[in-house]
């Protein structure tokens, strides 16, 4: 843990030394004493120690200094850390200063110059003024800090990034928090910089691209290799699950991630029916658990880092990345599961990220305690998320296009939400419209059946309204339905026939692609059954299958 500061500040060379001396000999196991020669010199000290976080348990100033006295000092100091203990360093012709500064900067003591011996004049009242302190003491957040808008789009993502990159961080509203308001004025930067990121090394970031900071976090975007035997692109569910059981079958394994672990699914509140886990887990400690499993075993991770590309070239499959770089491999798996689909509803976009959100970040219930929330969506994902705004939100309400929750939702969600009395269900119902200054404030409502109207207020509208795949890259490479999913195994046998192209003297494996070597495994498969259980479960099989086909090698 962080050691609190004791300053100490004093334009006399000797007395400077003498005090840090004194402080460091009695103090020093459990504080860390910093000095400055001047008010000024300290000033900028303590700045950066308020953008580093650093606790200050004690000023203690001389009164009679050149261009900024001690009085004047702690004027500035005390707005930064208005919870340290301040003690002036006198002679006997300053008490009077020194007196009245107790009403003007409420200093907790004064102590005369010199204070031989201090164990008996100065280290009664310092260690007095440091329990006093420490009574009250919180420890001080030692992670990233972002200081943002609730209603900011990039202040949400980039909050949400880093939650779902596993980095801890503190949000600061700016709208709401007094240390947001002072942080920000201690960067220098204005509102307008908005989100502004604070790392622990006292550096920021204005208005940060999520890929900045992630450079800036040193989170891995670079591959240690040219080649690897397996390399998985998404890191949901089927894709950590087959980082794990490749890189623990002894398989060189890569895995590559556009934007977080853990996929649709690291954004659900909670996952209840997944086996082993009778009081269910969230998405995020689903993927957490994984991405440590898989690093034990050895498989290496980036992300966030996209793949735009891939090409066969004899025996190896090479995929160009975002940056331009290429990796080759024996045997590619494609798990990069499915994206939202937007819906085409006036408003939505402009106030998208303002109240509005697809897969909404589960740290934005806490925005919106007693507030009316409305959900877009029928299924597990919209059902999860329902229950886990219903705990802090004064009500919320599903609308659902159909005409029940069965068609479309595991029967113990739909027992728990109608056994949840702040959850209302409205069938039949889709947004019209979606309307807000800044943020959302209202919603239009249609009931299908009667075609009547209504409009209400609203706290947040939060969609889940199904989801497309994201699979472009590959649409000259492999062979894809309708949708975009990619199709594989006995769907690529037409008639008995095997796929143009194929140039294996063999039929396809189950989870293969029209192209031998490229594996597809989770919600982007053609025809999978969608879900968490199923996606870990085909992340598995594909492993054993890319055995196979490298064995045929």
């Amino acid at each position: 843990m962080m050691k609190p500061v004791i300053w100490t500040v004093d334009d006399d060379p000797g007395v400077l030394r003498a005090v840090e001396r004194d402080l460091r000999r009695q103090y020093g196991d459990r504080y860390r004493v910093i000095s400055a020669d001047s008010g000024a010199a300290a000033l900028e000290g303590v700045k950066q120690l308020k953008l580093r976080n650093e606790p200050v348990a004690l000023f203690l100033v001389d009164q009679r200094m050149p261009r900024m006295s001690g009085v004047e000092f702690l004027e500035k100091a005390i707005e930064l850390y208005p919870e340290a203990k301040r003690a002036l360093l006198t002679a006997y012709a300053d008490t009077d200063a020194a007196i009245r500064a107790i009403n003007s900067v409420h200093i907790d003591h004064y102590l005369m110059k010199p204070w031989d011996p201090p164990e008996e004049r100065l280290y009664g009242v310092v260690d007095d003024m440091l329990d006093d302190w420490q009574a009250s003491y919180h420890p001080t957040f030692q992670g990233v800090r972002v200081i943002g808008n609730q209603w900011s789009p990039h202040s949400v993502e980039v909050r949400d990034f880093l939650g779902r990159n596993f980095v801890p961080h503190q949000w600061l509203n700016i709208e709401k928090d007094e240390a947001a308001k002072q942080l920000l004025s201690t960067t220098g930067a204005d509102a307008t910089s908005l989100p502004i990121v604070v790392f622990p090394d006292g550096s920021f970031m204005n208005n940060p691209p999520t890929a900045e900071v992630a450079r800036k976090l040193g989170l891995k975007t670079k591959a240690e290799f040219p080649f690897y035997d397996l390399v998985v692109v998404g890191a949901g569910p089927a894709g950590l699950a087959a980082a794990v059981y490749g890189a623990a079958d002894g398989l060189h394994t890569l895995l590559i991630e556009r934007e977080a672990p853990g996929g649709q699914a690291g954004r659900s509140s909670r996952i209840e029916n997944y086996l082993g886990f009778p009081m269910g887990l969230s998405g995020n400690d689903l993927a957490r658990r994984a991405v440590a499993q898989a690093r034990r075993f050895g498989a290496e991770i980036l992300a966030p880092q996209e793949v735009k590309g891939v090409r066969v070239e004899g025996p190896a499959r090479v995929l160009t990345l975002a940056d331009g770089s290429e990796i080759g491999c024996r045997a590619l798996l494609i798990a990069t599961g499915i994206a939202f689909r937007k819906l085409d509803v006036p408003g939505l976009d402009r106030l998208s990220g303002s109240g509005v959100y697809y897969y909404a970040p589960m740290s934005d219930a806490f925005s919106y305690r007693e507030g009316d929330i409305y959900i877009v969506g029928g299924a597990n994902s919209a059902g999860q998320a329902a229950l886990y705004f219903s705990k802090l939100a004064r009500k919320v309400t599903m609308l659902v296009r159909g005409n029940g929750l069965s068609d479309s939702m595991s029967q113990y969600l739909e027992n728990q939400i109608v056994a949840t009395k702040n959850i209302e269900v409205k069938l039949n119902s889709s947004v019209l419209a979606v309307a807000g200054i800044d943020h959302c404030e209202t919603i239009t409502i249609q009931n299908n059946k009667t075609c009547a109207t209504e409009t209400v207020s609203a706290s947040a509208l939060l969609i889940y309204a199904g989801a497309v795949p994201r699979t472009d890259w590959l649409a000259d490479i492999v062979e894809r339905d309708a949708q975009g999913y990619l199709i594989s195994g006995q769907h690529l046998m037409l008639e008995g026939r095997r796929p143009p192209g194929w140039t294996a003297e063999r039929d396809p494996f189950y989870l293969e692609t029209s192209v031998p070597g490229i594996f597809v495994a989770g919600d982007v498969r053609h025809r999978s059954a969608k879900g968490v259980t199923s996606g870990v479960g085909e992340g598995a099989m594909a492993v054993k299958l890319v055995h196979q086909y490298l064995g045929l090698l």
